[in-house]
């Protein structure tokens, strides 16, 4: 299969660097002045194995790919799409970015079923240019079942390198999902500036935590999705207490961070159905005033 990646940081790394090692093309897009120094391979340091594999570097998408990965960040969304010249050759549209406001705005520029809907879970970041280091002793990856077909032949790639992978039918649910365990960890996380396991450790701030957990669980019940939030609280319960949110360690680096990706949807969700969200709203507040005190890279 041919695949093109928008977006070669920790995600998109880890995605390119698993489907080349099993033989896939794997081509990157980068942006035109990162082009020449863009490395023509992928290093992956992973729990799950060591190695590098060839990729392709290109600034434009211009030829026909089975699959277009979007894994830039959702601040970066509108503007990487535009390195996108032709879209016709490409048969499927596979986000996985944080939040659910992307999916609406993918499928006007590419259809409504060219775009499968998906989530990862995972910590991942490129510390170098071409070298990827997976952190979490987990990957856990869920598509649209719409995207079934297309994607099979992934899956099956995914899960012997030790991906858990699942297809969900209800788009709600596959996105809500991961936005209740991924928004009280990244909001908790970054207005503390701390590892999780701080977070946890401290009653006060775990509290909140899983006050945050549960207010997330209930805007996303109220926005059609099922959810198992008692599930998520005991995942959360055994992560790796050093276990840091890529929004974490954009506020530190100076980075913009997907703040409103993340908590907008869980914002606008409570306000539109009535639903109070004290600890969200608080952790919100916490990071804004962070990011007023932070110096921007």
């Amino acid at each position: 299969m041919r695949h093109a990646i928008l977006g070669a940081g920790g995600v998109g790394g880890l995605i390119g660097a698993v489907l080349a090692k099993y033989g896939d093309s794997v081509t990157l897009v980068v942006r035109a002045e990162k082009l020449e120094s863009q490395p023509r391979e992928l290093s992956l340091q992973s729990t799950f194995g060591k190695f590098t594999v060839p990729v392709s570097v290109i600034s434009e998408v211009m030829d026909p790919y089975d699959i277009l990965w979007v894994t830039t960040k959702a601040t970066q969304l509108e503007s990487a799409l535009a390195s996108v010249r032709s879209a016709g050759g490409i048969h499927t549209v596979v986000p996985l970015l944080n939040g659910v406001d992307h999916v609406k705005l993918l499928r006007e520029r590419f259809g409504y079923d060219r775009v499968v809907p998906a989530t990862i879970s995972v910590e991942a970041e490129r510390v170098a240019p071409g070298v990827i280091v997976h952190r979490s002793p987990f990957v856990r990856f869920a598509a649209a079942s719409l995207g079934k077909h297309a994607l099979e032949p992934v899956v099956q790639k995914f899960s012997n390198f030790g991906f858990e992978c699942t297809f969900v039918d209800n788009e709600a649910t596959l996105l809500w999902s991961k936005l209740v365990f991924l928004a009280p960890l990244a909001l908790a996380g970054t207005a503390a500036g701390t590892p999780i396991g701080e977070v946890k450790t401290n009653p006060a701030s775990n509290a909140k935590l899983e006050e945050a957990v549960r207010e997330v669980g209930a805007v996303a019940t109220a926005s059609g999705a099922t959810v198992n939030v008692e599930g998520v609280l005991n995942t959360i319960r055994n992560l790796p207490g050093a276990m840091q949110s890529s929004m974490q360690k954009d506020v530190a680096a100076g980075r913009q961070p997907e703040l409103d990706a993340i908590a907008g949807p869980i914002l606008r969700g409570a306000e539109a159905h009535g639903i109070a969200v004290p600890a969200v709203a608080e952790f919100v507040e916490a990071i804004k005033a962070r990011l007023r005190e932070t110096p921007r890279a």
